[in-house]
């Protein structure tokens, strides 16, 4: 398994993978300001590594057990752990589209999130066909594990599930950060289609 350090430096040393990276995926290394004025509920420091076009900020937590653990905070006001280390991070970040399958998890049930992931895969085929070509390429370049989709979704799903207490968002305000996990199960008009 990568260091986190090592992977951010590959990232940054392979222009074609960070251009990937930033425009297929939201994971820009460049937008590292996103993250200011966040920290955890638990007092522990968070590391800002990259941000995405939405204004949502990757962090990296102090290390546990050899591992950094990953939280993500929107520009909505959701945060919590996606990953136990930087490169399960990755996985699901080009392997999934999981902010949301997290939106659309009916409150962080895993058959609702497999079932939206589902949608949101075939969605994503049909307007991004380059998409698989793409996942390959930075999997690649990153030692990446590929998983399957469904593998992805209960990683993602059990990793928001221990979001409370030690990973819990807040601001330098005291504001407190929603659960990552949103309560509907699909899109309010139309639903799936």
């Amino acid at each position: 398994m990568a260091s986190s350090d090592h992977l951010l430096d590959l990232i940054q040393s392979r222009p074609d993978i960070y251009g990937l990276l930033r425009a297929s995926f939201g994971f820009d290394i460049e937008r590292k300001e996103y993250g200011a004025g966040l920290g955890l509920a638990s007092g522990a420091p968070l590391e800002p590594i990259a941000g995405d076009f939405t204004g949502g900020a990757y962090f990296l937590c102090t290390e546990q057990g050899g591992r950094r653990p990953v939280v993500f905070a929107s520009s909505e006001g959701e945060g919590g752990l996606i990953a136990d280390d930087l490169a399960g991070a990755l996985e699901i970040i080009v392997g999934l589209q999981w902010r949301d399958c997290l939106g659309f998890s009916g409150g962080g049930d895993v058959e609702v999130m497999l079932a939206s992931a589902q949608h949101l895969e075939r969605y994503l085929a049909r307007d991004s066909p380059e998409i698989a070509e793409a996942r390959a390429r930075v999997a690649a370049a990153l030692s990446l594990r590929v998983l399957p989709v469904p593998d992805l979704v209960i990683r993602l799903q059990e990793a928001a599930s221990r979001t409370e207490p030690h990973y819990v968002v807040v601001t330098d305000d005291g504001d407190v950060y929603d659960p990552p996990f949103g309560e509907f199960s699909e899109p309010q008009l139309g639903g799936w289609r």
